[in-house]
């Protein structure tokens, strides 16, 4: 069983850096998001969880979300996203 990656409630500029390595660290495997925390999804973080799902798909891995936060779906939401895009690892501009 994957351990849950518990992302933080904030994830903007500041957490960019430490979302990346905490990420690349993660490889290898299948990876399982906790995003329930999340009350603020920056668009940085969100091209950041999109290169992780391409990666994990390339890699012949998933990605997949526990558990979301309302602000989590509605900020994917606001970048013409959802979870089911994020999982899936393959998105098409809407």
């Amino acid at each position: 069983m994957t351990v849950p990656f518990v992302l933080p409630a904030r994830l903007d500029l500041s957490a960019a850096t430490p979302l990346r390595d905490a990420l690349l660290g993660r490889r290898g495997g299948d990876l399982v998001l906790d995003a329930g925390a999340v009350a603020h999804l920056g668009g940085l973080c969100v091209q950041l969880l999109l290169a992780a799902a391409v990666s994990w798909r390339a890699a012949g891995h998933s990605l997949t979300l526990a558990s979301r936060s309302q602000a989590f779906d509605e900020a994917l939401s606001l970048f013409g996203l959802s979870a089911d895009d994020l999982q899936a690892g393959q998105f098409a501009c809407r």
